[in-house]
């Protein structure tokens, strides 16, 4: 394993006001290193923040309080468009709930094909396909499943999906919430 830190936590804040006078603090300090090659796993009970701290790292949250270091550079803040897509390329994530994370109105091939589409990673629509189709195998289903809408798949399937779609942009890390839970 690399010595190489990829991400640091430090001292990550996330609460959310809830009316006037209430506030629900979902994560509250948390500290912690991801090594590069390494696999981390972030262990607690229902509702003790575990999602929201891989939203808050991957900016779906903007966090209240705290650092996320991404090979040394602050995560949070004000990037520019650039900035963002580099970023977005780098870190990727599995959701929990795969079935609320997938457009119904997409086709497999372009919820897959989404990313590689945003940054260029294909030459062509061949490459495209060719792509796709290997992301597909990759996650155990085949290339015949890529035509179809998610409505059509099981649960694990679906999650297979959002795998398949993190992947296929070869990112650097992948946050993954909760990835067998369907």
């Amino acid at each position: 394993m690399s010595q190489e830190k990829l991400l640091e936590i430090k001292n990550l804040k996330q609460h959310f006001k809830l009316g006037r006078n209430n506030v629900v603090k979902a994560v509250d300090g948390l500290t912690f290193d991801i090594y590069k090659g390494e696999t981390f796993g972030l262990v607690g009970e229902s509702g003790c923040g575990k999602s929201t701290t891989g939203r808050s790292i991957i900016r779906l949250y903007n966090s209240t309080d705290g650092e996320v270091l991404f090979k040394g550079e602050n995560v949070q803040g004000k990037k520019n468009k650039t900035e963002l897509k580099k970023f977005n390329r780098q870190m990727q994530m599995i959701f929990q709930d795969p079935y609320s994370s997938l457009n119904p109105r997409m086709t497999v091939m372009d919820i897959i094909a989404e990313g590689i589409d945003i940054h260029g990673l294909a030459k062509n629509a061949e490459e495209r396909k060719a792509k796709v189709y290997d992301l597909l195998e990759t996650v155990g289903l085949n290339k015949e499943h890529a035509n179809r809408y998610p409505h059509e798949f099981s649960g694990g399937q679906r999650q297979r999906l959002g795998i398949a779609r993190a992947l296929a942009v070869d990112p650097e890390f992948i946050i993954a919430d909760e990835p067998i839970s369907a």
